[in-house]
């Protein structure tokens, strides 16, 4: 069975809005994994536009009560800015039970790209080896491009995260089965390359039952759409309509 993070990005994103302590990130979380999460994910942001370095510590304690995965997601080349103490520092402390690497910096409104790992692997080999000394699992995000996949496990990635985003679009405009193959194609390869597979970006209730019919997608992680569908459902509802996709015969 697949399994499902809930990333709660945007919950933390609407509080910010106030000064004030609503939506709380931590008590909303703790709805996510009652209906059946597994885990939940967070990307920590230099310019803390929405998850700030003091949900993390609230969501490590949250997730290790409840025995529940968490995942933190960023830019391990981020440093220290102002009162954040750089992606590492973070990930050092709190030893999430995975950490995915993303190549995003502070001028993207949101993660539109993968890693190319090849060009990368002297820089991202050292991380993944420091992170998994901390006892977390390393996941790398990446485009559904099949050559990516053995330059991941050269440099011992434990997965790859596939950027979905192309995938939903397509889904959209009525050419899924173009979109299909090549994520097949490219989940395929991680298979080969010896990788666990994971998904997520814009991933929603219309388009992930197909997307999870691809053979060895071991988790998704999904946070806007999962959000803007509980606004309509509630989030108990609407994190149970996830889990029951999840859970069907694949």
């Amino acid at each position: 069975m697949t399994q499902l993070s809930v990333n709660v990005n945007k919950i933390a994103l609407l509080r910010n809005q106030r000064d004030l302590d609503i939506p709380s990130v931590v008590n909303l979380s703790r709805v996510c994994l009652a209906a059946g999460a597994v885990g939940i994910t967070v990307h920590p942001r230099p310019d803390q536009r929405h998850i700030r370095p003091g949900d993390v510590w609230d969501l490590a304690e949250l997730t290790a009560q409840a025995g529940a995965e968490f995942n933190i997601e960023g830019n391990p080349f981020s440093g220290p800015s102002g009162s954040y103490p750089g992606f590492m520092e973070i990930v050092r402390r709190v030893r999430p039970t995975q950490c995915t690497l993303v190549p995003d910096n502070p001028e993207q409104s949101t993660s539109d790209h993968g890693w190319d790992v090849k060009e990368n692997t002297e820089r991202l080999g050292p991380i993944v080896a420091e992170l998994q000394s901390l006892g977390s699992r390393v996941s790398l995000f990446v485009d559904p491009d099949p050559s990516q996949m053995s330059h991941a496990a050269a440099i011992n990635a434990d997965r790859v995260e596939l950027y979905t985003e192309p995938y939903a679009r397509a889904f959209t405009e009525g050419r899924v089965e173009e979109a299909y193959a090549k994520y097949a194609i490219a989940a395929a390869a991680a298979s080969v390359a010896g990788l666990g597979l994971n998904a997520g970006h814009d991933l929603n209730l219309r388009n992930l039952a197909k997307f999870v019919t691809i053979p060895g997608v071991l988790e998704v992680s999904i946070g806007h759409a999962l959000i803007a569908e509980a606004l309509e459902m509630g989030l108990d509802a609407t994190v149970r309509a996830y889990v029951d996709i999840l859970s069907s015969d694949q």
